[in-house]
């Protein structure tokens, strides 16, 4: 599968605006570019568009790089250890600098020394913890 570009998108609302005019449910083309950010898993037509349009797009991850980022709102950083699937839905294991205690509670702990978790291409997790931030962020350090 091609990953979508702002052309492909483009060509896709107007395509389905004019097959839903042929079945005689008339849409504005505005109407077709929600439609078609709905999709792509977009919450509206601007958010899909920013996102392909986004010129300084994250370097692809790649085995042995250098990362940082949260897992489970804590900071860590470490080593890529292992690396599976395309880069929208990437599973990553990575080995720590330093562990990271992974629970709240500050009547025990659970340290971790590696962390694994599944990210998209702009390295973000697509669970959440229970305040609605990604359990886990991964970037390239600097």
């Amino acid at each position: 599968m091609t990953p979508a570009t702002l052309d492909t998108v483009k060509a896709q609302a107007r395509a389905l605006r004019q097959a839903l005019e042929a079945d005689g449910t008339p849409v504005s083309h505005a109407q077709a570019l929600e439609l078609v950010a709905r999709q792509h898993r977009a919450r509206d037509w601007n958010t899909l568009r920013a996102r392909l349009a986004q010129r300084n797009a994250p370097p692809e991850l790649a085995l042995g790089d250098r990362v940082t980022g949260l897992y489970l709102g804590q900071a860590y950083s470490g080593e890529i250890i292992a690396l599976s699937g395309p880069a929208d839905l990437r599973t990553v294991e990575i080995r720590l600098d330093r562990p990271v205690d992974t629970v709240r509670f500050a009547s025990f702990s659970n340290w971790r020394h590696r962390i694994r978790g599944t990210v998209d291409a702009e390295g973000r997790s697509r669970r959440k913890t229970s305040d609605g931030a990604p359990q886990m962020t991964v970037r390239k350090a600097t």
